[in-house]
């Protein structure tokens, strides 16, 4: 967070100027940003959803989602590179699951909030 004093040209109350010294990085910002942007297209939220519940192969996710495996691992090498998703190899197989991270578990509880949906039993 800043912690440096910012003068705010007009200092309507002292909230304000509590609110902009609280205010998040732009690194961190970025990296929410970048985390919510990935998960804006339909299939990466699909994905997402599935490997926060389970790890799996593109193989799999592909038969799961009903998408070509080609497709599916462009929107894993995205999910990836935003530090959503981590992978394992086991042999020649490439295995995928979510991040073991504060970010994953916030985004994977609000989009079955949001989607009114329960992870499953």
């Amino acid at each position: 967070m800043n912690e440096k004093k910012i003068p705010l040209p007009h200092n309507h109350n002292e909230r304000d100027s509590q609110l902009v010294e609280t205010m998040p990085s732009i690194e961190t910002i970025r990296t929410v940003a970048d985390a919510m942007k990935q998960l804006g297209d339909p299939s990466r939220l699909r994905i997402f959803w599935l490997l926060c519940h389970c790890e799996e192969c593109v193989i799999n996710i592909a038969a799961a989602t009903g998408m070509s495996s080609p497709a599916v691992s462009h929107h894993l090498r995205l999910l990836k590179d935003a530090g959503l998703i981590v992978a394992s190899r086991n042999g020649k197989e490439m295995y995928y699951r979510a991040a073991d991270t504060d970010i994953v578990l916030k985004l994977h509880h609000t989009i079955e909030e949001v989607a009114r949906i329960s992870c499953p039993e």
